[in-house]
């Protein structure tokens, strides 16, 4: 198996109470790659030097969420110079930490129109221009309505139908396992259709959001071999709530770890 995981710092190694604690944790265990959703809360210097002393590799962050009940601004169409804004701060942090791939998150919308379907497609846009000159990967996920009520992307069909309208190299598909069975389930299919969209994976049990290997509706271990066969080579994120130590909880990972890069 040559599928390739990376820790999330955002959901796991929550027995140390800051990020910053999370990287030698996560190196630790064995990881020499992972990621996180927003490392704005300390100061580059500090997040870069945490990375550094881990010694490992930054696969993805997520460009600033806003406050604490806001998920993004991309649909938002009042927000434009705030987008650019999360824009240009999550570039800064992905060129310093060696990053090179951002999650664009698109904002929370209770009754879209097409007003914000304009305001997305024009934002992801820009994004997509600042991301082609920084040799960035930038990407969009459907999240589902359990996780995220009111999230403006919680559908495939026009998360693809937005990135063939960029059409852009520098933007893709962030393929979580995890909202994929909740939004559309028929996983193998909707893998094979949607993979050759994705510049990224998460996954995680559901509906417990806990480790792959839990009970729950997803049998990861056909998931793996159905990537495998596919020829997937990027990362995959393990955007997971461990049930109960995080390092204990990674014997499905070690029980594979011969043949996988961690």
């Amino acid at each position: 198996m040559n599928l390739k995981f990376c820790a999330n710092l955002s959901f796991m190694y929550q027995e140390a109470n800051c990020l910053l604690e999370r990287y030698s944790l996560a190196a630790k265990s064995g990881f020499t790659s992972v990621e996180c959703a927003f490392p704005y809360s300390d100061t580059l210097e500090k997040v870069v030097k945490a990375k550094t002393d881990a010694n490992v590799q930054q696969i993805l962050i997520n460009a600033p969420k806003g406050e604490t009940h806001e998920l993004g601004f991309a649909a938002i169409p009042s927000m434009e110079d705030r987008f650019r804004s999360s824009i240009d701060l999550a570039v800064s942090y992905a060129n310093a930490l060696n990053c090179s791939k951002i999650h664009v998150m698109a904002g929370l919308v209770a009754q879209p129109t097409e007003v914000n379907h304009e305001a997305y497609e024009k934002n992801l846009t820009y994004a997509a221009q600042v991301f082609e000159t920084k040799g960035i990967i930038g990407l969009i996920e459907p999240i589902n309505k359990y996780s995220a009520p009111g999230y403006y992307l919680n559908s495939y069909e026009r998360a693809i139908d937005v990135l063939n309208k960029i059409n852009s190299p520098n933007l893709k598909l962030q393929l979580d396992i995890f909202h994929l069975q909740q939004i559309k389930g028929d996983l193998t299919n909707n893998i094979k259709s949607l993979l050759p969209y994705a510049g990224h994976i998460q996954l995680a049990q559901v509906p417990a959001r806990n480790e792959p290997n839990t009970s729950g509706e997803i049998n990861y271990s056909y998931i793996f071999q159905l990537l495998e066969e596919l020829n997937y080579s990027e990362w995959i994120g393990l955007e997971y709530n461990p049930k109960g130590d995080t390092d204990k909880g990674l014997s499905w990972l070690r029980d594979i770890k011969k043949t996988v890069t961690f």
